[in-house]
């Protein structure tokens, strides 16, 4: 009976150190994938600020394109 509760408190403390395991590696993931949000973020606003505003003059909207 002793070394059956020995046995199951073995496999609970494995599947523990490996629950703890994956959490720090996913906690890793999702720290590396917040950087990465935040620097594209930043880029995105960049980008944004670097494109005219100005619109695009256009001519009459039932004018037929050139090649006609």
């Amino acid at each position: 009976m002793e070394a059956e509760l020995r046995e199951h408190l073995v496999d609970l403390e494995v599947k523990l150190a490996y629950q703890e395991r994956l959490i720090r590696d996913l906690d890793a993931l999702v720290r590396e994938f917040g950087t990465r949000l935040d620097k594209t973020t930043r880029e995105l606003e960049q980008l944004k600020q670097s494109v005219p505003t100005a619109e695009v003059p256009m001519g009459p909207a039932n004018e037929p394109p050139p090649h006609y």
